[in-house]
C-alpha cells in the first residue's frame, strides 16, 4: 500500500517551503521531506552543480522521478522543488492532495533569496528572470493548489498557521 502526504508545499524558490514544511510537519506530528533535498543526497552534488554539468532537462527528469517516489512513499509533509511543478505528469500526481501554494512578490523574493547565483536559473538579471518564472508558473501552482497562502511579510509561524487554517488541519 503506498502512503500519501498529510500536506504537500509548491512554491518558488525562496518562499520558504523547507521552513515552513519543517514548522508544518512539527504542528501536526508527522515528518518532513524535501524532494531537493532527496535529489542532493541521491545524486551527491548540489542541484546548482546538476543544472550546470547535466543542463535543466536532465535535472528535470530527476525531479519528476523524486518526486514521484516521495508522493509514494511519504506520509508527512511534503516540499517539491520550484519547478517541479512544471511537469505534467507530476501535476496530475498532484491532484486530489493537500497542496498548499505559499506565493510571494518580487520584492519579497528579493529581500529573502538576494536573487542569489546559488540559483541557477536567475544567476543573469535576478529580478527580471524572477518575474518571468513567476509569470511561466503562477498559473501551474495555482491549478494544483487546495489552498493559496500569502508569506510576504509574514513570519514562518504566521504562514504556518494560515496554512493549517486554509487547509482545516489541526495540531497534533
Amino acid at each position: 500500500m503506498s502512503a500519501a502526504p498529510v500536506v504537500v508545499l509548491v512554491g518558488p524558490m525562496g518562499v520558504g517551503k523547507s521552513t515552513v514544511g519543517q514548522l508544518l510537519a512539527e504542528r501536526l506530528g508527522v515528518g518532513y521531506r524535501d524532494t531537493d533535498d532527496d535529489i542532493v543526497a541521491e545524486q551527491g552534488r548540489t542541484i546548482a552543480e546538476i543544472f550546470v554539468d547535466e543542463g535543466e532537462p536532465v535535472f528535470r527528469a530527476i525531479e519528476k522521478q523524486a518526486v514521484q517516489r516521495a508522493l509514494t512513499e511519504h506520509d508527512g509533509v511534503l516540499a517539491l522543488g520550484g519547478g517541479s511543478i512544471l511537469d505534467e505528469d507530476t501535476r496530475a500526481l498532484l491532484l486530489g492532495q493537500r497542496v498548499v501554494y505559499l506565493s510571494m512578490d518580487v520584492e519579497e523574493a528579493v529581500k529573502r533569496t538576494g536573487l542569489n547565483a546559488a540559483r541557477p536559473l536567475l544567476a543573469v538579471n535576478p529580478r527580471k528572470q524572477w518575474r518571468e518564472l513567476m509569470e511561466a508558473r503562477r498559473h501551474l501552482y495555482e491549478e494544483v493548489a487546495t489552498a493559496v497562502v500569502a508569506t510576504d511579510g509574514r513570519t514562518p509561524e504566521e504562514v504556518t498557521q494560515a496554512a493549517l487554517d486554509a487547509l482545516e488541519l489541526k495540531d497534533a
